[in-house]
């Protein structure tokens, strides 16, 4: 009995292991990207099973212990880069004298609020705390803005598509902004803000701040949606050689082949990578988390600080990261590299929702 159940269990890893490896776009076959550190630790508690409830004279043992190790090895192998054992992606910023100009930072909040979460305050005191150049909401309609609008004071320049289904969307700076675009590439109802910011010392940088909808079973039956405004914006910020950020709440793991292709078409570059997986969702249960909120950078920036902030009631945990521009910076820091194949499968996602590089907002810095 003890064999059948073992067995029945590590049949159940192999099938949530490949399943996704398919490039299938369905809901229910995408959400296998997700929970990989937690398939990674049931695959650990089954090893340490088989070894001491089997028989390892046993040669069917030592085929579900093989099953076993491939599967682990395989989700490893996606997870790795967000633990310190990897080399890191983004560099330590250089600092001048032990100390750092702040004309030459650049620090960004991204939270996503939760529209029925009611504790603006909350956010408002850890906006306050932290003293972000620019924060960036998700998920805010009316009467959060309402409650953020208390911080204009501080954060004069600002762009605002307050909407009631879950993707409004606020961002707030002390830097001032310009070409500010509200846009809805792919799906109606769904924005996107894409600005210029100005640096106090005169840099000007490309941002672009996203929240496209995920697959499940309550929003889009598939991930083309997501996928192809990712991959759109990626090919659009590939063609420009200036300081650029996307951020936002991507609906989408850091280690997913979907954000893996967004890295490789854009060429951004990920802080998280060789430092920790920085989980920002679900802020409710710690023993199903994962990074679902980014920030990419160009190579233009070297990192000072990211951090998970404290819950302030919302399902996701705030992210800060702060950056520091170093505009003559070459690009000799470690990424993700093109393959064969990749460019044209980033565009047939994109042509999947009759979508256009030339749609995205431009700044006129093109290549």
């Amino acid at each position: 009995m003890t064999l059948i159940l073992i067995s029945i269990f590590t049949a159940v890893m192999a099938i949530f292991t490949l399943t996704p490896i398919c490039k299938v776009e369905a809901w229910y076959i995408r959400g296998f990207d997700f929970p990989r550190v937690q398939f990674s630790l049931l695959i650990s508690l089954l090893l340490v099973a088989q070894c001491i409830f089997l028989d390892l004279s046993s040669p069917i043992v030592w085929g579900l212990i093989l099953v076993a190790l491939s599967c682990l090895g395989y989700q490893l192998w996606w997870i790795a880069p967000y633990t310190p054992l990897f080399p890191v992606e983004v560099e330590r910023a250089k600092r001048s004298g032990g100390l750092t100009k702040p004309y030459d930072t650049v620090s960004i909040l991204t939270a996503n609020v939760l529209t029925p979460n009611k504790n603006a305050k909350g956010l408002v005191d850890l906006i306050k705390r932290h003293q972000p150049d620019i924060f960036v909401t998700l998920e805010s309609d009316n009467w959060w803005q309402s409650q953020l609008d208390v911080l204009e004071l501080d954060y004069p320049h600002t762009m605002k598509c307050p909407l009631d289904n879950l993707y409004g969307m606020h961002v707030y700076a002390r830097f001032p902004l310009s070409k500010s675009q509200i846009q809805f590439l792919v799906e109606d109802d769904v924005p996107s803000m894409h600005t210029l910011i100005h640096t106090p010392s005169g840099h000007t940088i490309n941002a672009h701040f996203l929240h496209p909808a995920p697959p499940s079973p309550t929003e889009n039956e598939t991930s083309e949606e997501r996928d192809a405004e990712l991959l759109v914006v990626a090919k659009k910020v590939s063609k420009t050689d200036v300081p650029t950020i996307v951020a936002g709440d991507l609906n989408d793991v850091a280690w997913s082949y979907s954000t893996r292709l967004f890295r490789k078409i854009s060429g951004l570059l990920d802080p998280r990578v060789g430092r920790g997986m920085y989980n920002t969702y679900h802020a409710s249960y710690w023993f199903m988390r994962w990074p679902l909120d980014h920030l990419f950078h160009s190579h233009h920036f070297r990192l000072l600080k990211i951090e998970r902030l404290p819950g302030f009631g919302s399902d996701h945990f705030a992210l800060l990261t702060q950056l520091q521009l170093e505009a003559e910076a070459k690009p000799v820091q470690n990424t993700v590299s093109l393959e064969e194949g990749d460019e044209a499968i980033a565009q047939e996602k994109i042509d999947q929702q009759n979508v256009e590089v030339s749609d995205v907002a431009s700044f006129n810095n093109s290549k």
